[in-house]
């Protein structure tokens, strides 16, 4: 394994236990990989803050191993560790008698680094975080807290550290200030492919920045998963009431295709059929509409009773008043994006097609309401076997999406 392919730090049966015997965190096993967002989250006392910080030995652990690029914490000295780890904490920590330059620049004058180095990384890192240079002569009582708190993340980014560690870094700040300071984070992670381990207490932070969330409960970690994953399997009881039955029921709305909640076996004709005997179709079935397919099922347009009844003197085949400027929706297309797009065409139906264009389906405007509410709220109606008939397939039109 290459240096680029070794995870970053790996928990191996961690515990960290205080005098008395009170346990913080037990059995911890978690590896994290570089250009990973993990986040931390439980209720209070469970042990996330405790994990964290026995990264860079501001807390030892009493049992198990803790590595950090392959070589175990406790074989490292813990200062020179601590220059190589950023570290944001919620009350920012600068240092009130220095201007925000030799706040920034702190490590790296301590990792002897030259002045001139220092002050183009200063600068660099602070138009990065949308603040005139002129600041750097200023002192933190100067700003605001949220110029503060940039002032604290780019700060742990200025020696170039691979790891930075953040404590609740935005729980004191306005849900403003938060949001902008949360985009920052997520932006810098990614542009500069640093691995990040998050505390918080806030699962909405926890879904919008992590690439992978860790609930902890009692000193234990009780699942690990993507934001997606965790929404969509929460382990257990508790992982369900912490994430909250509404982002529950956000997230299945979130998840589910076109594809699973379509009414299957729409009624179909072959463009070589005769009008009458579409005609009949109709009558037979109880449709004003009917889906063209050819042999092997690839959607190719539709009929509709206005046209027939147009055209049937002119005409022989289906083909012949065929229309193939259709509005279609794909089956692997998500639900949340494909009901404004049905309703806000006024069609009464949509034809639901696979990757290769074949018809499978279609949904229909009188019963997507319905099926929204039996996907979201989990009332499990089956609608797989259901044949679109009388009710379920009246009029297409619209223009044709690929």
């Amino acid at each position: 394994m290459t240096n680029e392919e070794e995870p970053i730090v790996q928990y191996q049966d961690v515990n960290k236990i205080y005098r008395g015997g009170n346990v913080a965190v037990e059995h911890i096993n978690l590896t994290i990989d570089r250009g990973d967002f993990v986040c931390l989250i439980g209720t209070s006392g469970s042990g996330k803050t405790t994990t964290m910080r026995m990264i860079n030995r501001m807390l030892e652990p009493t049992g198990g191993t803790i590595l950090f690029k392959g070589k175990d914490i406790h074989q490292q000295d813990p200062v020179a560790l601590r220059r190589r780890i950023g570290y944001v904490i919620q009350n920012v920590g600068l240092m009130p008698h220095m201007t925000l330059y030799e706040n920034i620049t702190l490590v790296p004058k301590l990792l002897k680094w030259p002045e001139a180095k220092r002050r183009a990384k200063a600068e660099e890192l602070i138009k990065m975080v949308e603040l005139p240079e002129s600041f750097l002569d200023r002192y933190p009582a100067e700003l605001s807290g949220g110029q503060q708190q940039r002032i604290g993340v780019i700060r742990a980014l200025a020696a170039n550290q691979d790891l930075i560690l953040m404590d609740e870094p935005f729980g004191a700040l306005d849900p403003i200030t938060r949001e902008s300071l949360q985009e920052l984070v997520k932006h810098l992670q990614q542009e500069l492919g640093k691995t990040v381990v998050f505390v918080t207490h806030d699962m909405d932070e926890a879904l919008k920045l992590a690439t992978k969330i860790v609930v902890m409960d009692a000193g234990h970690i009780i699942q690990t998963a993507t934001p997606t994953a965790l929404l969509q399997h929460p382990a257990t009881a508790f992982v369900r009431e912490l994430i909250g039955e509404e982002r529950l029921i956000q997230a299945r709305a979130d998840v589910t295709t076109v594809g699973a909640i379509m009414l299957k076996n729409p009624v179909a004709i072959t463009p070589g059929k005769s009008l009458h005997e579409a005609i009949q179709l109709m009558r037979d079935r109880r449709v004003d509409t009917l889906l063209v397919v050819d042999d092997n099922n690839y959607l190719k347009g539709f009929i509709d009773i206005e046209s027939l009844t147009r055209q049937y003197a002119q005409s022989t085949a289906v083909s012949d008043i065929m229309q193939t400027k259709l509005f279609y929706v794909h089956e692997s297309a998500l639900l949340r994006d494909s009901v404004d797009r049905i309703l806000k065409r006024g069609l009464k139906y949509v034809p639901v097609v696979d990757a290769e264009n074949k018809l499978k389906g279609i949904v229909t405007r009188s019963a997507l309401v319905d099926m929204v509410y039996d996907t979201i709220w989990g009332e499990n109606a089956d609608h797989d076997e259901t044949e679109a008939g009388p009710d379920h397939q009246p009029q297409a039109g619209g223009e044709r999406h690929g």
